[in-house]
């Protein structure tokens, strides 16, 4: 599915800059360059806005690297103008995909992946100084591959690494949580990241949560950096 292309307004978004000849977006995404400008399709733009495609996806790049060469983006700091949505979807399995095809490159997923912003309106958006572009998250942004546990015992701490290589201590600030599917009662864990951004728990974690796992209260959950995670009540597991 393509997004619709979002004209937006040129003296408030940067011009999208052409698609080279091969660029980092081209590794294994056979047409790169050639679809690069179609990754958005127009609505009619508002009287008195001149017609401008959202920026693609080699510039936000671009943008994005030039912004983290002080460190991590402070994108929580930024404000920039909405410049329309790019077609680049994250699934559940943490894959990134632009224009239907899986981005081959690490470096670039990770790059994407520290300007990536959940807001309050419920949206992910890539964003820069500059310019903020919608994207679609199919479930979490991030997966938790492993974790590893500090301190083993009643202090535990249980520190959790993501496909993209955040890591999370789990606790007051980076909470777990499970939610389970109405119909088949399957659990979906979670653990916060970041500022509004949680990783699933992949299969493998989640049964050496388990296991670690403790009953309080009438509940079957795990303890990290003093702080009781429940999972699932103990009646149920019990039976």
């Amino acid at each position: 599915m393509f997004f619709p292309h979002t004209y937006v307004d040129a003296k408030l978004c940067p011009a999208t800059k052409p698609a080279g000849p091969k660029t980092s977006m081209e590794n294994g995404d056979h047409e790169g360059a050639r679809r690069t400008a179609a990754s958005a399709v127009s609505i009619s733009a508002p009287a008195g806005v001149t017609r401008r495609p959202a920026p693609s996806a080699e510039a936000l790049a671009d943008a994005a690297r030039q912004a983290a060469k002080k460190g991590p983006p402070p994108v929580h700091l930024w404000n920039p103008p909405f410049c329309g949505e790019l077609d680049i979807r994250i699934a559940r399995d943490g894959l990134w995909y632009y224009l239907g095809t899986p981005i081959g490159r690490m470096p670039l997923v990770k790059l994407f992946a520290s300007i990536l912003r959940h807001d309050a309106d419920g949206r992910y958006y890539l964003v820069t100084p500059v310019e903020k572009v919608g994207i679609r998250v199919d479930d979490a942004p991030f997966v938790a591959v492993d974790f590893r546990i500090e301190a083993p015992g009643p202090d535990q701490r249980l520190i959790f690494q993501t496909n993209v290589g955040d890591e999370a201590e789990a606790g007051a600030d980076h909470a777990i949580r499970v939610l389970r599917d109405a119909k088949t009662g399957e659990p979906s864990p979670y653990v916060h990241i970041r500022a509004r951004l949680d990783a699933l728990i992949d299969r493998k974690s989640f049964y050496r949560l388990v296991d670690v796992g403790s009953h309080r209260d009438g509940w079957f959950g795990v303890a990290s950096g003093g702080v009781f995670f429940p999972i699932i009540p103990s009646e149920e597991l019990e039976g």
